[in-house]
């Protein structure tokens, strides 16, 4: 039916729907990310610390993370279309609550959760509708390509236009922004039509769901607990450990009894999936942690307010844009392993840059050549990552492997969050900003690692499911 759809719509039609499905990814990453340099102005109107306003960031990349998975197997039995407005109204109700939250309590509902469970039901869809219109291989690899990029954009420009928007007028106004944007979206994807009817009889395996979202919640949870209850951190990460580990075990029961399981077993005996889900999830991780970790660096102990901050940033956006703009050029050239590859070894060079700086330069523009150089990495292994993993199954099963694949990309941003940003607000001087760097240089290492053993397609071939 994608192939039918594809090839009777013409080249314009298809980029129309391809600007709110973009849209869409951009605004939802620029919410992972314009937080950042809003973190002094937050804590101060909402009486609040840094840790809290980190709790809130973590908390919405963790809800979107835990329930992407949810969010995809939702698309089957209420379809994509439906799924993408739902998401989008209340990602949409959830910045106008931000906008207006009096305390820390209001932004953790709007943001974290409203916000957090949109972003969950609108993702997936924007995957499986790029790749059932997108039908031909070539176009379907631009589409991708646009999309990731524009997720990498919004992430990367996150903390400039949030920077920008919170001198000028105030960090509201930058969840009112956000508001307009969802508006905007709903208004272009009136032209979407879902190529294939949603199933309502599609059964759901809702104990799947709480297992796997309460399971993951814990875990992450856990690690924002170590830098001041090892009790809790040690209790939180065992039972979120055994929630995983019953969600497996009763997967696996389901498939057993032919009943139909949140997530299916199969999609992780896929080798070369396995290895560009780890690669997605170190890479979000690296691009996320980083933005936190900086920006709260240069709020908190070298005093620069939210413009000044995004300023910087305009590095990693351009680095990104710079990739990003490349990706099809490159796509035809090198193997995605050769780009995932360069991509990460540009990136841990980019890490190790900010590094040096714990004791060097007293200016802020000291750190845009490491930003830079993560922004050109992340940029360019975004789409070949993706394009691994997605290609990699049937069409049949892009519901499930696009849940996850944003599951583990997002769990990847959350623990940027925690896992940099725990060190970090430990004791917010250049030591715990050196071990965040350092840490998260490790992490790349392995995703490095990872990337070694993909295999040495290029993307015209492995794009062909």
């Amino acid at each position: 039916m994608g192939e039918g759809v594809s090839a009777g719509r013409p080249s314009g039609a298809l980029r129309k729907i391809l600007v709110p499905l973009a849209l869409a990814q951009f605004i939802c990453s620029f919410a992972g990310s314009n937080m950042n340099v809003m973190i002094t102005d937050i804590s101060t109107d909402l009486d609040t610390t840094v840790q809290g306003v980190q709790i809130a960031i973590t908390l919405f990349l963790l809800v979107m993370a835990a329930l992407m998975i949810p969010g995809g197997k939702l698309t089957d039995r209420w379809g994509r279309k439906r799924c993408f407005t739902i998401g989008l109204s209340l990602y949409g109700i959830g910045a106008l609550m931000s906008a207006a939250s009096p305390g820390l309590g209001i932004l953790i509902l709007g943001n974290s959760i409203f916000e957090g469970v949109g972003t969950a039901l609108l993702i997936p869809p924007v995957y499986i509708l790029t790749t059932l219109l997108f039908s031909n291989i070539t176009s379907r690899a631009r589409a991708f390509g646009v999309i990731t990029g524009m997720g990498g954009v919004g992430a990367a420009a996150g903390p400039l236009i949030g920077g920008l928007i919170t001198t000028a007028i105030s960090w509201r106004a930058a969840f009112v922004f956000q508001a307009i944007v969802i508006a905007v979206i709903l208004w272009l994807s009136r032209e979407i039509v879902d190529p294939v009817a949603p199933d309502p009889t599609r059964p759901f395996d809702t104990l799947g769901a709480v297992l796997s979202a309460a399971g993951l919640i814990l875990v992450v949870m856990g690690v924002l607990a170590a830098d001041n209850d090892l009790a809790l951190m040690a209790v939180l990460l065992a039972v979120g450990a055994i929630l995983l580990a019953v969600f497996f075990l009763h997967i696996r029961a389901r498939e057993r009894r032919h009943e139909e399981p949140l997530l299916s077993t199969g999609l992780f005996r896929n080798r070369t999936s396995n290895l560009g889900l780890v690669t997605q999830n170190v890479q979000w991780l690296i691009l996320i942690g980083t933005s936190f970790v900086v920006s709260a660096y240069l709020q908190v102990v070298r005093g620069y307010n939210a413009v000044q901050t995004g300023v910087i940033f305009t590095a990693a956006t351009g680095g990104i844009l710079l990739s990003s703009l490349a990706a099809e050029r490159l796509a035809k050239k090198y193997a995605q392993r050769t780009l995932i590859m360069a991509g990460f070894v540009t990136t841990i060079a980019g890490v190790a840059v900010l590094l040096a700086l714990v004791n060097g330069s007293p200016s802020a523009w000291a750190f845009a050549p490491g930003l830079l150089l993560i922004g050109l990495g992340v940029g360019v292994m975004l789409t070949p990552s993706v394009n691994v993993v997605q290609s990699a199954f049937p069409e049949e099963q892009q519901g499930e492997i696009s849940g996850l694949s944003r599951c583990i990309s997002n769990l990847g941003s959350s623990l940027g969050t925690a896992v940099a940003g725990t060190i970090l607000v430990s004791g917010l001087t250049n030591r715990s900003y050196g071990a965040s760097m350092i840490v998260l240089a490790i992490i790349g290492i392995i995703g490095l690692g990872a990337a070694l053993f993909l295999p040495t397609q290029r993307a015209q071939h492995t794009l062909d499911v």
